[in-house]
């Protein structure tokens, strides 16, 4: 993977997300409006401050966006079941394989986490819709089912999920795990609109 040069990827990414035609959706020919911006993991840091500025710039252009860090929902729906404290408490005991059966099992994609994206993304009415925290959140939550699970659902705005790793029609997360494949999203960084 290659250490990108962030101002020139995320001014394409402003041109792009600015367009007409991204934000009305027309020039997909009735595809799913959604996007993967991968990135290279060690520049974490770097996109996190990027997306911020991002955002920012956007809304002084009259394009709003709503952010859902899937870690920050994670911790969130773990606490708002009670299950935040137990699992930390009862860390040191589980074997990896228990912890990740029960995470797995709280923040299921298909029955839990989706619909709350669903109804988060129903309560905030914006232009675009961004999904960060993608790589804090593995293997509990695996982003090829998080999108597979919303593609039913949130069509109404463009969803651009920031990915650490590559897309070129397979998820490869941290660019050595095999996420899956994913043929329905189109991927920015190779997108002109």
């Amino acid at each position: 993977m290659i250490v990108e040069n962030l101002e020139v990827k995320f001014e394409k990414l402003f041109k792009n997300l600015s367009q007409k035609s991204f934000l009305d959706m027309s020039a997909l020919g009735g595809e799913i409006p959604f996007y993967i911006v991968p990135y290279h993991p060690e520049q974490e840091n770097s996109i996190v401050a990027s997306i911020k500025r991002l955002k920012s710039r956007l809304s002084m252009n009259g394009i709003t966006v709503f952010e859902i860090d899937l870690y920050d929902l994670a911790l969130e729906m773990l606490e708002d079941r009670g299950f935040l404290e137990k699992i930390i408490e009862k860390e040191k005991t589980l074997s990896k394989d228990k912890l990740f059966k029960t995470l797995q099992g709280v923040l299921d994609s298909e029955t839990r986490l989706v619909p709350k994206i669903e109804g988060l993304s129903k309560q905030n009415s914006s232009h675009i819709l961004f999904l960060t925290g993608v790589g804090k959140v593995y293997p509990f939550i695996r982003s090829h089912t998080v999108l597979n699970n919303l593609q039913n659902s949130i069509k109404d705005r463009p969803t651009v999920m920031f990915f650490p790793g590559t897309y070129k029609k397979e998820l490869s997360l941290f660019g050595c795990i095999k996420d899956d494949n994913y043929y329905r999203a189109f991927n920015l960084d190779t997108l002109n609109l």
